[in-house]
C-alpha cells in the first residue's frame, strides 16, 4: 500500500474509487489501524458516489512511529488536565488533525467529507475547527466532547480497552485479549461471528503490532480536554452518529457532540455499541452519503 509524506511525516493509505468522485477521508480510532473500516462500508460509499480514502494514524499500523518519545505516563497527565495545568505530550490530537489535513494536501485534494470514529471522531472535529477549508461536510461516529461531567465508560468495557497485550506478545497471546476486547465494546444487538474476529485479529497483528503508540495516543486524548467551547465555532455541516447502547462512549458523549456543534444533525442506532457492526453498513453508509450530498 503507499505512503506519503503529510505534515512532515510518512502517512500509510489507501484509495478507493474514482478519482473523479467526491473524496471521502476515513479516520479511525485510537490504537486502530485503518483495516478496522470494514472494508464492505468501504465499497457501500465507493458504490454511493464517493472516491474513499482510509489512513493510519501516526504511531499505528504502518505509518510513522515515534518510539524516540517512549511511552507517557498517562495518569499524570490526566491529573495534570484535572489540575488545570498543560501537561506535555509526545503530540496532541491537533497534530493529528494536522496530518489528515497534510493528507489531503499531499494527494492534491482540496476539499473533502471527513468521517472520524471514536479518536478519529475527535481528530474530524479537531479538522473542522483548526482546518475548516480542508472540510466539505464532517460526520463524528462513537464519539464525544470531552467534557468531564459526561458519563464514564462501563468498567468492563474500560478495563478491557486497558488490558491490550503489551509489545513482542505472540498471535496466541493477542487472539484472547483481542476477542475479549471486541465482546465488551461491541454491539450487543449485532455481535460479530467470531471467525471474522479471529480474522480481523489475525490480519492486524500479521499487519503491524504496535501496542505502545496507543499510550501515546491516550496522552494526545486526555491532553485535548474538553472540546464544547471550539465545536461552537464550527461552521462545517456535521451529522453525528452514535450507538444507543455504546458502552465505551456512552451515547451522552454524541449528544453533547451535536449540542455543541451548531446546526449538527444526531443519528442514534438503538443496538449499536463501540463498532461498525456489518448488519449497520448500509444504514451509516446512507446517513454518510445523504449527509454529504
Amino acid at each position: 500500500m503507499p505512503q506519503i509524506s503529510a505534515n512532515g511525516i510518512q502517512i500509510e493509505y489507501e484509495a478507493h474509487g474514482n478519482p473523479a468522485d467526491p473524496p471521502l477521508l476515513l479516520v479511525m480510532g485510537l490504537g486502530a489501524q485503518l483495516t478496522l473500516w470494514p472494508i464492505e462500508l468501504v465499497e457501500a460509499l465507493v458504490a454511493r458516489g464517493y472516491y474513499v480514502i482510509r489512513h493510519d494514524n501516526r504511531d499505528i499500523g504502518l505509518s510513522q512511529k515515534f518510539k524516540e518519545h517512549g511511552v507517557p505516563n498517562v495518569r499524570r497527565i490526566a491529573l495534570m488536565r484535572m489540575l488545570g495545568l498543560r501537561p506535555r505530550t509526545p503530540y496532541t490530537l491537533s497534530d493529528m488533525a494536522a496530518d489528515a489535513a497534510g493528507l489531503l494536501d499531499a494527494l492534491g485534494i482540496a476539499k473533502a467529507h471527513v468521517v472520524g470514529a471514536s479518536m478519529g471522531g475527535m481528530i474530524a472535529q479537531l479538522m473542522a475547527v483548526e482546518h475548516p477549508d480542508k472540510l466539505l461536510s464532517m460526520t463524528s461516529i462513537m464519539s464525544t466532547t470531552g467534557a468531564r461531567r459526561l458519563p464514564p465508560p462501563k468498567r468492563e468495557a474500560m478495563n478491557a480497552l486497558l488490558n491490550r497485550a503489551p509489545a513482542g506478545a505472540t498471535l496466541e497471546q493477542v487472539l484472547p485479549i483481542g476477542l475479549h476486547v471486541s465482546r465488551a465494546i461491541g454491539s450487543p444487538a449485532y455481535p460479530a461471528a467470531e471467525d471474522r474476529l479471529r480474522a480481523n485479529i489475525t490480519r492486524d497483528y500479521n499487519r503491524s503490532f504496535f501496542p505502545e503508540g496507543a499510550a501515546r495516543q491516550i496522552s494526545a486524548i486526555v491532553a485535548d480536554g474538553d472540546r464544547r467551547q471550539r465545536l461552537k465555532r464550527v461552521t462545517t455541516p456535521t451529522l453525528v452518529i452514535h450507538g444507543a447502547d455504546d458502552p465505551l462512549v456512552p451515547v451522552e458523549g454524541g449528544r453533547d457532540t451535536a449540542a455543541h456543534i451548531p446546526g449538527a444533525k444526531l443519528l442514534e442506532i438503538p443496538g449499536m455499541g463501540h463498532d461498525l457492526p456489518l448488519e449497520l453498513v448500509g444504514q451509516i453508509a446512507d446517513a454518510i452519503a445523504a449527509h454529504a450530498r
